[in-house]
C-alpha cells in the first residue's frame, strides 16, 4: 500500500477501454449473494491456510495471456474466501506491485522500496507509505501491533516479504477500507491514484473472466508450508553410474513446477510422468503409470538401495501390489516426487514418521538402469 506509484512499462492505454467493464464485472461478482457465499465462485473459494494453498488450481482458458504462479493463486483463493476479499482484487495488486513475487525491484524480497513499501504486496512499513504493517518486517506472530501484520503460514512469525501472510495482510487492509462495498475506492485507498485503481481492476477484470495461464512455482517463490521444493537435490555419495546421474539431474531441474496429474512436462508433472522423463533423459524408456513401473522392475531389497532406484508407495489410487505413488531416490530416506495436487515437485524423505502422509511405509523399490536391455550411458 505505497501511495506513490509508478506507470508500469505496459502502459495504459487497454486499461481506460476496459475500466467501465472491469467496475460492473468486478461489483456485479461482489453483489450477488450466490457469488460471495459459494464456494465455487470465480471471487471466494473455500479452504484456508496453508493447506489449502496446496489444493487444486483452476484451468485457464486457452487464449489466456496474463500468467499467475501457482502457488501465488492457490494463496489468492485461499485468502480472498478467508477474508471475503476478491481473490481477483488480491492477483490484480499483486501483479501490479511485484509481478506476483517475480520483480527484482527494491523492497520486493528485503528492504523497502523509496516510499517504505515492502514485501510482494508492497505494503508499508515506514517512510513516506507509513507503517500499515505494523511492528518489524518480521516479527513474532505472538507480537501485538496496530497494522495489517499476519502469520497466514503458520510459520510463528509475521513476514511481509512471506507471500502468505502479505497476502492476508492486504486482504486485511482492503477489507478496513470497505472492499465489499466500494472496490475502487478500497484499492484507492492501497495506492491512492486513479490510475493504480484502473490497472489493478483491469488485470482483476481479467482473471475474472478466466483470462490467465497458470505458470510454474519458481523455488523462490514455493511457499514456506510446502517444505523440500526449494531444496537442493544432493545426493548421499557417489551414484552407481552417469545414467543414474542425469536422470537424478533431469529431476533435479524440475525442482518447483507444478504437479498435474497426468503430465509428463515440460511445465508440470505427475508421479510416474516425473520418474519416466527423468530416465528417458538417461536414455532409459521404461513404462508410463507407477503400477508399471512396479511390475517392470527389477526389484530391489530395502539394505541395498542407492541413488537412482525408484520407491513406491500404496498411494490414494493404488495398493501394495500396484503401487499408485513413485519417487527417485536421490540419498538415504531422501527422494525427489511430484506428490500431489497443489504440491510443487520437491524434494522429501520416505519410510520414515517425518514423511508426508502415504510416505512412510515404502512398497518397494525397482532399479530400472539395471533393467534387462537398458542401455546405459556409460556405454
Amino acid at each position: 500500500m505505497r501511495w506513490h506509484w509508478r506507470p508500469d512499462s505496459r502502459g495504459r492505454g487497454a486499461v481506460l477501454a476496459l475500466i467501465a467493464v472491469a467496475v460492473i464485472v468486478i461489483m456485479g461478482l461482489i453483489t450477488a449473494p450466490m457469488l460471495i457465499m459459494g464456494g465455487s465462485s470465480l471471487l471466494f473459494e473455500s479452504g484456508t491456510g496453508c493447506s489449502a494453498a496446496q489444493g487444486g488450481q483452476p484451468t485457464a482458458s486457452p487464449d489466456a495471456r496474463d500468467s499467475i504462479p501457482s502457488n501465488y493463486l492457490a494463496l489468492f483463493r485461499d485468502t480472498g474466501s478467508k477474508y471475503g476479499v476478491p481473490w481477483v482484487v488480491l492477483a490484480g495488486i499483486g501483479e501490479v506491485e511485484s509481478d506476483d513475487g517475480r520483480s527484482s525491484l527494491p523492497g520486493v524480497h528485503s528492504g523497502a522500496n523509496a516510499f517504505g513499501a515492502a514485501g510482494p504486496m508492497q505494503i508499508g512499513i515506514g517512510g513516506a507509505s507509513g507503517n500499515e504493517w505494523g511492528g518489524a518486517p518480521i516479527h513474532p506472530a505472538s507480537e501485538v501491533v496496530n497494522g495489517v501484520a499476519t502469520d497466514a503460514d503458520g510459520r510463528g512469525v509475521a513476514d511481509v516479504y512471506d507471500p502468505a501472510d502479505a497476502i492476508a495482510g492486504a486482504a486485511k487492509y482492503l477489507l478496513e477500507h470497505g472492499v465489499q462495498q466500494n472496490v475502487s475506492g478500497a484499492i484507492f485507498a492501497y495506492n491512492h491514484s486513479d490510475s493504480y485503481v484502473q490497472l489493478v481492476l483491469s488485470y482483476a477484470s481479467t482473471y475474472s473472466s478466466g483470462g490467465y495461464t497458470v505458470s510454474p512455482v519458481t523455488v523462490a517463490n514455493v511457499p514456506s508450508c510446502i517444505p523440500g521444493a526449494n531444496t537442493v537435490a544432493d545426493t548421499d555419495g557417489q551414484v552407481p553410474n552417469n545414467t543414474v546421474a542425469t536422470a537424478i539431474d533431469y529431476a533435479e531441474a524440475q525442482l518447483g513446477k507444478p504437479y498435474q496429474w497426468g503430465a509428463t512436462g515440460p511445465d508440470a508433472f505427475d508421479c510416474s510422468g516425473l520418474v519416466m522423463m527423468a530416465y528417458r533423459a538417461a536414455g532409459v524408456d521404461i513404462p508410463r503409470t507407477s503400477q508399471q513401473q512396479w511390475s517392470w522392475g527389477p526389484r530391489v531389497p530395502a539394505s541395498q538401495v542407492e541413488p537412482g532406484d525408484l520407491v513406491f508407495f500404496a498411494g490414494a489410487d493404488g495398493t501394495p501390489q500396484a503401487p499408485g505413488h513413485v519417487g527417485l531416490v536421490i540419498g538415504h530416506d531422501k527422494m525427489i516426487e511430484a506428490y500431489a495436487v497443489g504440491f510443487p515437485v520437491r524434494v522429501s524423505v520416505f519410510g520414515t514418521s517425518a514423511a508426508p502422509p502415504g510416505d512412510e511405509v515404502p512398497v518397494g523399490f525397482t532399479r530400472p538402469w539395471a533393467h534387462a536391455g537398458a542401455a546405459l550411458a556409460d556405454g
